[in-house]
Order: C-alpha cells, then structure tokens, then sequence
C-alpha cells in the first residue's frame, strides 16, 4: 500500500488548507502529492479567517513592513518585552495560567511555567541580531540574515512573542485538546496505509503528544524546528518524555539559530536513544524557521525518498 504523509503545521495563521498542503508538498517531494499527503490544518481554531493566498508568513521568516523604513526602530528592553508578552498571553488564555511572581531583578526571567523559555528566546533573539549584524558575540558557523539588525530584530521578535503565545494557549488557554482531535482524525482517515508523520514548531508538540497516547505504527516521524527538547515544554506534555510506542524512526532537524529550538538534542531525553536522530541543518529564511527551508533540506527530504523507494 502506497505511503500515506501527514503534516502537522505550526504557530499562527495560516494559508488555506489546500494550498498550505501543496507548498509542504511542493518543499518536500517537489511536486503535489495528492492523495498522498494530509494536512492536520488546526488553524481555524484560533484565527477566523486564513492569510490571503501567497502571503508572506512572519512565522516562517516572511516579510516584514519594518524592513522597508529607514528610520531607526526603538524596542523595549528584554524585560519588559517578556513582561507584556507573558500578561498578553496569559490574558488571551483567560487567566487559565498560573499567576506570576515578579521578574528576578537583573535578569528578566518570570515565574510562569513557560516563562523561562520566553526569556531565553528573548535574549537569544536580541543577542542574534546584535551578533549578526556586527560579527561581536556568539560565533555562530552559518550565514547570517540580510537584513539591517533594526529589522532581524523585529523578525524575532515576532516569532518569540507570536510562538509564545500558541504554545501558552496550547497548554493553558483550553486549545489542546480541540488542536490534537484534528490531528487525531487526519491520522484516522489513512485505512491502514504506512504513515509518516511531519511536526513543525508548535505542530511537533501536537503531533508528538497523539502519537504517544495512540501508540500507532509510524515508519518516520519528523520534527523540525521544534522546542520539544526544552525542559518547560517538557514539563507540561500528558506523558514523560519518550519515543512515542510505534514510532519506528524519528528525526529531529533545527537550525542553531532557531530560537523555537533553542535546544537542539531529544536524544538524551527521548528513549530508546537508538531510534532518534538529531540533525543540525542550515535553514536561511529569514528568521531560521521557515517550513519551507526546513522541508528542502537533503537530511529531511532524504528518509522520505527512501520510504516512498521502497514502499510505494
């Protein structure tokens, strides 16, 4: 039987179904794959309507107006960046999540369950556009973004605020369970056909936490730019940290820069180690995140042309 793919996409609004499905496709295998392909679209339960056709995602390195104003851009420091982002999505979620203590002075670090993930992202994303534009700081072995800092600035910031905010409603605004029904039921629709299934940011902690209560045979599950390595999404999954049972390959591929990864190893946390594999790949959209980049790369493309080789 013919190899069946589901996607699970990430943080954010998106395209519509139809057309986010064929750009997957489009990365992955280099042309539409039909019937072959599924896309969980969980989207329209968070945003109304999806972006216009072909629109630049921000979530995924697009375009940003900041980057066609020559005037200076003023951010606010750190600290209060990870303040309002935490009051912002803790207001969206209803007040569902624990109440915060102060920041520790000096640091900028809150007390809230994901709070010292936003802190971290903040201050990478902050120390990357510095480092980036004037070569002083972390030497990171990659092509940095073409972009004057103002704006690399502005492009991660937007990721960290925007894919903040999704996980903390994932996780504490009451949006978990409808987001992995989706899941659930693009996977129930493949009539016993072999299945990979593909996570991105966000869409890889969804993914994850279905396989691991179906415990469904699944030839290759790839996350790619996702934080499931990060001790305080870990601390909040239904079930320990392990290969989910069934899973009989998994790779995990980010970008150093990708401040959603931020930590880049499942191995050591993720059992039986044997059957995970992480990779550090070179994804140049323009926040180091893109799907698309992440889905052209030769170490992610390659275990599916293998599958699809030997199965369809």
């Amino acid at each position: 039987m013919r190899p069946r793919v589901v996607y699970v996409h990430g943080n954010g609004n998106k395209v519509r179904p139809e057309l986010l499905k064929s750009q997957w496709d489009t990365a992955l295998f280099g042309r539409d794959m039909a019937e072959a392909s599924h896309m969980a679209y969980w989207a329209p339960l968070q945003y109304e309507n999806p972006l216009p056709d072909f629109r630049p995602d921000p979530l995924d390195g697009g375009q940003m107006d900041i980057e066609e104003s020559p005037e200076p851009v003023e951010f606010e420091a750190p600290g209060e960046f990870v303040a309002r982002t935490l009051d912002e999505a803790r207001s969206e979620a209803g007040d569902i999540a624990p109440e915060s203590p102060e920041p520790t002075p000096g640091t900028g670090r809150i007390g809230d369950a994901l709070g010292d993930w936003l802190s971290e992202m903040t201050y990478l994303a902050d120390t990357l556009a510095e480092s980036e534009e004037t070569g002083v700081g972390p030497q990171i072995p990659l092509e940095a973004l073409p972009l004057p800092r103002s704006a690399r600035k502005a492009v991660f910031r937007t990721l960290v605020k925007h894919t903040f905010k999704d996980v903390h409603a994932y996780f504490f605004g009451g949006a978990g369970a409808a987001i992995r029904d989706v899941v659930r039921e693009a996977l129930d629709d493949l009539d016993g056909a072999p299945v990979a299934v593909v996570g991105h940011s966000l869409g890889s902690i969804v993914a994850y936490e279905v396989l691991a209560e179906q415990e469904r045979e699944v030839e290759l599950f790839v996350t790619v730019g996702s934080p499931l390595a990060i001790t305080e999404v870990q601390d909040h999954l239904v079930k320990p940290p392990a290969v989910p049972a069934g899973v009989m390959a998994w790779r995990n591929a980010s970008d150093l820069r990708d401040l959603v990864a931020l930590d880049h190893t499942l191995r050591p946390e993720y059992a039986p180690t044997e059957l995970v594999t992480d990779l550090l790949v070179t994804n140049d959209s323009r926040n180091h995140h893109g799907i698309s980049q992440y889905l052209e790369n030769p170490d992610v493309r390659e275990p599916f042309q293998r599958m699809y080789n030997r199965l369809a």
